[in-house]
């Protein structure tokens, strides 16, 4: 009769491995799972090692992917490498701990598997550690109809870390200036979504020019917009996430669209917006598109569609030129 083999290297394991083979030594752990969580400082980790570790032993997910799923090469984004919270593991495995850190290492696709095959004691969830709400992914589903109890954390220590995380993370610049052409505009107001905090809605973007010949002079971009802060929803919990809002519900949201937040900008800086193009990664949603009809920019170029083009009719209605940049 054939035995299967170990599965962990000391207090590691890797689901590639204990996918295919007996998942007893991880069941037989009745652990807290602390799901591959985006970045966490060190501070941040130690916090809920000693919070969560006397209750139960602990199991750290390492996602094998360095971003979260569909916000690759996100700066604000990254997973938790193991690498600088590893001597804490070792050093609570190294003492007389009645329970122990392990770690799991897997792909984030192997997320919804998991929770169904083991069934952990309670799941840690770290907020901005997926894309879009978690209410309207398998995992979670997984998660109710197992009954496992899950709970939602900060991936900060205090609001303080929160607030100087965003102001320390560093995005490739977008020029303030210059001439560009219309895929190089929609490829600016790309760069610019790829620069939101918005993990449980969409990342998407603008850019704002005036015509020159056949180039655009650009103004300035604009991306969804947490408020107050960027990383607010990160460590208070997204609204839409507490009261299970639906996709398209703006009324539990913590963020402005990129429109609105070009808007305020704009008046801030007293610009003058007359005879100007909006480039968007993403047709306006039927508010900001009855703001924008109030403006003097004069032509809206997007790139996919929302709503079903009403934001089509209702700017054209206010006599703006729209149109699609198929890319």
């Amino acid at each position: 009769m054939a035995t299967s083999k170990p599965v962990a290297a000391g207090y590691a394991f890797d689901w590639t491995e204990l996918a295919f083979a007996s998942k007893k030594p991880l069941k037989d752990l009745h652990a807290v799972f602390l799901a591959a969580p985006r970045a966490l400082s060190t501070r941040r980790f130690t916090q809920i090692v000693k919070e969560y570790l006397p209750k139960a032993n602990l199991v750290v997910g390492i996602a094998k992917e360095p971003h979260v799923l569909g916000l690759e090469d996100c700066l604000q984004f990254t997973m938790l490498d193991a690498g600088p919270v590893q001597p804490i593991i070792d050093k609570v495995n190294a003492s007389g701990s009645k329970h122990k850190i392990y770690t799991l290492h897997y792909n984030q696709r192997d997320a919804a598997y998991i929770y169904e095959k083991i069934p952990f004691k309670q799941v840690l969830l770290v907020n901005g550690s997926w894309y879009h709400g978690f209410h309207h992914r398998p995992e979670y589903y997984t998660l109710v109809n197992a009954g496992v109890p899950f709970t939602k954390i900060s991936p900060f220590t205090s609001e303080q870390e929160a607030k100087e995380y965003a102001a320390d993370v560093r995005f490739a610049p977008i020029p303030t200036g210059g001439l560009f052409g219309e895929t190089e505009m929609m490829s600016l107001a790309k760069q610019a979504a790829g620069h939101s905090y918005d993990y449980a809605g969409a990342q998407t973007g603008g850019a704002v020019a005036r015509k020159k010949g056949d180039k655009y002079e650009l103004i300035g971009t604009s991306h969804n917009r947490i408020v107050p802060y960027e990383t607010y929803a990160m460590h208070f919990g997204s609204e839409r996430e507490k009261h299970f809002s639906p996709v398209n519900d703006l009324n539990y949201y913590d963020t402005i669209h990129y429109e609105v937040a070009f808007m305020v900008d704009a008046v801030k800086n007293k610009l003058d917006l007359a005879g100007t193009t909006m480039f968007e990664t993403v047709l306006s949603c039927p508010h900001c598109a009855r703001m924008l009809a109030a403006t003097d920019i004069a032509e809206i170029i997007y790139r996919e569609d929302h709503s079903d083009g009403y934001a089509v009719k209702m700017l054209e209605a206010a006599g703006k030129t729209v149109r699609r940049l198929v890319l």
